[in-house]
């Protein structure tokens, strides 16, 4: 019985996969927050080349 538990103590397999999965989760995190605010920016920026655009052709 002891040799058992010995054993699981030693083993970090399970451990090992938990701490790859929160660095991924938290990779993840960052790669969707930079998008969406990035995105937000640069639709800013295609909307006002756009009315830029559309004032021009006007005059």
């Amino acid at each position: 019985m002891f040799r058992i538990f010995r054993r699981l103590r030693k083993n970090e397999d399970g451990a090992t996969a938990i701490e790859y999965g929160l660095i991924a989760g938290l990779i993840s995190i960052v790669i969707v927050t930079t998008v969406t605010m990035v995105g937000s920016k640069l639709q800013n920026v295609f909307y006002y080349i756009g009315s830029t655009l559309d004032s021009g052709l006007q005059n």
